[in-house]
């Protein structure tokens, strides 16, 4: 049997967040980067009290280099405005870094397809090593593929969302690991749902869960 496909030979052992970046310019940790743009890599303040974690890069994305700048990341923006989360307070980055598509019969636009769990699992040592060096206090996972990403796959959002949850200890992060962890939806389901108002409206009353979080959390606690 092959060995799984992982990003582990990639990832720099030392250097901050701008080394990561560059590093990750090169990775071919999974067979993602043939066909991808380009690897779309996470961006923010370094260090950020919160980390929003989605699934991949869409098409927009893959094409200008940033996490976030197409339609999800426009409900993004609106949904961080309106729970009063300054945006430069945040870390956006994605489970996947490299955008996997299929092409359409008609049209140019491409396709965003579900990145598998081996390519989840090929990507995850870039996601520990932004949260080693990011240091966030709290995460938000956009979506089923990223939390299960950090949660496991039997995590199920249907059940557990917008409810704040300690963060799991992860060996790579050691005591430094941040304090919670909350999962919702995608900014892309509110873009794609028949009732967009009431989408939104559910992602809204999570993400303002997060804010209360945010704004009443005290000194950082020794692990």
């Amino acid at each position: 049997m092959a060995p799984e496909s992982t990003a582990e030979p990639f990832v720099p052992a030392r250097g901050g967040l701008n080394a990561l970046q560059r590093a990750a310019q090169g990775c071919h940790g999974c067979g993602l980067y043939k066909d991808a743009t380009q690897t779309v890599f996470g961006a923010g303040p370094c260090p950020a009290p919160l980390m929003f974690i989605g699934e991949q890069p869409g098409d927009r994305e893959d094409q200008e280099g940033e996490p976030f700048v197409g339609p999800a990341g426009g409900v993004l923006d609106r949904v961080l405005h309106d729970a009063g989360i300054p945006r430069d307070e945040a870390y956006l980055t994605n489970a996947v870094k490299h955008f996997k598509f299929v092409l359409p019969e008609r049209g140019k636009r491409r396709i965003h397809k579900k990145p598998s769990d081996a390519e989840v699992r090929a990507c995850r040592p870039w996601l520990t090593a932004e949260l080693r060096i990011v240091r966030p206090e709290i995460v938000v996972c956009l979506g089923a593929t990223a939390a299960k990403a950090l949660l496991g796959n039997s995590f199920r959002i249907t059940k557990s969302r917008g409810i704040v949850l300690d963060f799991p200890e992860i060996a790579e992060l050691g005591r430094q690991r941040p304090r919670s962890v909350l999962a919702t939806t995608h900014p892309s389901a509110v873009v794609r749902a028949p009732d967009r108002h009431a989408a939104y409206q559910g992602l809204l009353a999570d993400i303002e869960v997060v804010a209360e979080l945010l704004n009443s959390r005290g000194p950082r606690a020794k692990r």
